[in-house]
């Protein structure tokens, strides 16, 4: 046989296995209705293994692997297409459903806003690119910005998700799963560290410098080239630089924002100390109220997935099965329980898509706990 001879037999293989693929999907179709009835899961770890063992029995060792894989996708396509069906009519459908109905709403002007630290934090800074006029209102740490924001002393609280040197803010991660909050707006704010200091100091008399942890470790080439300093975290950049202008002592400076210096009054020793200029970092901001304000085209949740093997990986073919592009996946380990994880996703999907809506019912009926966290704009 020549090439087209081939490739004209490999069409009509293809063909044959459309239909029978066809077939079996409507298979499932009749399975998940059954399952529907009866109050069954969609899942059977032990069919599937009967399956793949006929299946490797059949094709013989040198396509016994190959046809593992095939079988391994059809499997979760067919899991994927089932749950779906199940999850029609439940309530998280309808919330999620009733949630998406909703035309998108502009997002507020002003608003009472919550920030750790104090005026000249790059939280108020982030928020000042949210809001045209915040109302801004101090809070000591994180977790009194959650709080602030869930008792409803504030409408909105800022707070950083993830830097592009330091990583994730792992504390945050923890809050989100912790409060009743939703994530309903994003920015992303350059940051630029400054060392400051009181008026007439001199760098090579710096004896202390304080910051922010995250600050310090975007800094570390620098303070690194320092000598006889100590670098000691504190709470918050701002805070840092406003504990300077207190203190009265010219061997004590503060990594922080540019803003801190004209606030308080600071001389700039050194300006951009990160270790890279292209120095970012990601703020949310969260409310109280789940909302999807115009322009949301990314999804945050939070899994928990059975420490089985093969989990993690049923969960993400979720995706290739949708066709939803993943942009994060982060893990944490559950303190109460050893070498278990959490798992935070950020999916860039339309939320009035069907696939949005398969995909999230689905992957709430896939884990232990499953946590919607909000959909919303991110500004660049």
């Amino acid at each position: 046989m020549n090439l087209d001879e081939l490739r004209e037999k490999i069409d009509g293989i293809d063909s044959e296995m459309c239909r029978l693929f066809a077939e079996r999907m409507q298979v499932v179709t009749d399975i998940a209705r059954y399952k529907k009835e009866n109050n069954m899961v969609v899942y059977h770890p032990s069919r599937a293994r009967a399956v793949l063992q006929n299946i490797s029995k059949k094709l013989g060792p040198e396509y016994e692997g190959y046809g593992r894989s095939l079988y391994q996708t059809i499997f979760d396509l067919s899991e994927s297409y089932q749950t779906r069906m199940l999850s029609q009519g439940t309530e998280f459908f309808e919330q999620i459903k009733e949630l998406t109905s909703k035309p998108p709403m502009s997002f507020p002007k002003r608003a009472s806003v919550a920030c750790s630290g104090c005026e000249g934090a790059y939280a108020h800074l982030a928020a000042e690119r949210l809001f045209d006029l915040p109302e801004m209102v101090y809070v000591g740490g994180f977790d009194a910005v959650f709080r602030a924001v869930s008792t409803g002393l504030c409408e909105y609280g800022v707070l950083p998700i993830e830097n592009s040197l330091a990583g994730s803010v792992n504390v945050i991660y923890d809050l989100l799963s912790e409060y009743n909050v939703s994530i309903v707006r994003g920015v992303r704010l350059k940051i630029d560290h400054s060392l400051l200091a009181l008026p007439g100091a001199k760098l090579e008399d710096i004896r202390e410098v304080y910051s922010h942890q995250q600050a310090i470790s975007q800094c570390s080439d620098f303070l690194a080239g320092l000598k006889n300093v100590r670098i000691i975290p504190v709470e918050n950049t701002a805070e840092a630089a406003r504990m300077i202008a207190k203190s009265g002592d010219t061997t004590k400076a503060s990594i922080s924002s540019r803003l801190c210096a004209e606030l308080y009054q600071l001389q700039t020793l050194k300006t951009s100390l990160q270790n890279r200029d292209n120095n970012y970092t990601r703020f949310i901001c969260i409310s109280k109220k789940q909302q999807i304000f115009s322009g949301a085209n990314r999804t945050s949740i939070m899994m928990v997935i059975p420490n089985r093997p093969g989990t993690l990986f049923r969960v993400l073919s979720r995706f290739n099965a949708t066709g939803v592009n993943l942009v994060k996946l982060e893990s944490r380990q559950m303190p109460e329980r050893e070498f278990e994880y959490r798992f935070y996703f950020d999916i860039e999907a339309s939320v009035y898509s069907d696939e949005f809506l398969s995909l999230m019912c689905e992957l709430h009926n896939s884990g232990e706990q499953f946590k919607y966290f909000g959909t919303y704009a991110e500004i660049i």
